[in-house]
């Protein structure tokens, strides 16, 4: 029978961290509820480099116990726009394909849960936290709430306590039915410093977000919505 204990302050875990508004904002929540959190960034051969200088940025800024970066290469598989050579496409420009943009990249949340699992594992962490939602989004597969019930299964399965009838490996995706300004409220609440985020796929060798691409008008529009100025730069700043 699999044993069960509520995750409480004081326990360990592991925080997806992509340098990102929402990945900072579910560190701030984990933190929140007093574990010690293990943040993770993943340089997976993504254009926007510069997200996981921000990513360094939040965990320190926040708190966390220890900020670890692993590389991996996805750009030699490619098969998305985040990856592979030339401008990425803004919303209007890009193709689709089963009505998902080209800026998803395959497979993706997969190998960073993946890579999570087994840190947390490694180190004694048994819930790992990621910033996906699925209501400002872009379509996504691998964001939505079905695809982490199907991981926390998985998960169950593929560690040693857990597949043993131990103490499982939970994911957790708190911001999974908030709006981009509802996290942005929840974050500002919470002392997230959005100065030190980047959500550009894009940015400039300067830090500059572009301000064309999906990601940096879902971020804008966020901040409209929770009545806050974004506190970062762009190349141009679209209205909303």
């Amino acid at each position: 029978m699999t044993a069960r204990r509520k995750i409480s302050a004081g326990d360990k875990a592991v925080v997806l961290l992509s340098g990102g508004l929402d990945s900072a904002t579910a560190l701030a929540v984990a933190l929140g509820r007093g574990l010690e959190c293990h943040t993770l960034s993943v340089h997976y051969g993504q254009h926007a480099w510069r997200e996981l200088v921000s990513a360094a940025a939040v965990s320190r800024a926040l708190g966390a116990s220890r900020h670890q970066e692993i590389s991996i290469d996805l750009k030699s598989i490619g098969g998305s726009a985040l990856v592979e050579p030339g401008e990425v496409p803004g919303p209007e420009e890009a193709t689709r394909r089963f009505g998902i943009p080209e800026t998803y990249v395959p497979a993706r949340n997969t190998v960073l849960l993946s890579l999570a699992l087994g840190y947390a594992e490694v180190i004694g962490a048994y819930v790992v936290f990621i910033g996906a939602n699925s209501v400002d989004y872009s379509g996504y597969p691998d964001c939505r709430p079905e695809y982490i019930a199907a991981f926390n299964r998985l998960a169950k399965l593929a560690v040693a306590e857990g597949s043993s009838g131990g103490r499982p490996i939970r994911i957790e995706a708190p911001l999974m039915r908030l709006t981009k300004g509802e996290i942005i409220r929840l974050g500002l609440s919470l002392g997230v410093d959005y100065k030190l985020t980047m959500s550009c796929y894009q940015p400039t060798q300067q830090g500059l977000s572009c301000g064309r691409c999906e990601s940096c008008l879902l971020r804008l529009k966020g901040f409209e919505e929770a009545g806050s100025v974004d506190p970062i730069g762009y190349v141009v700043r679209p209205r909303t």
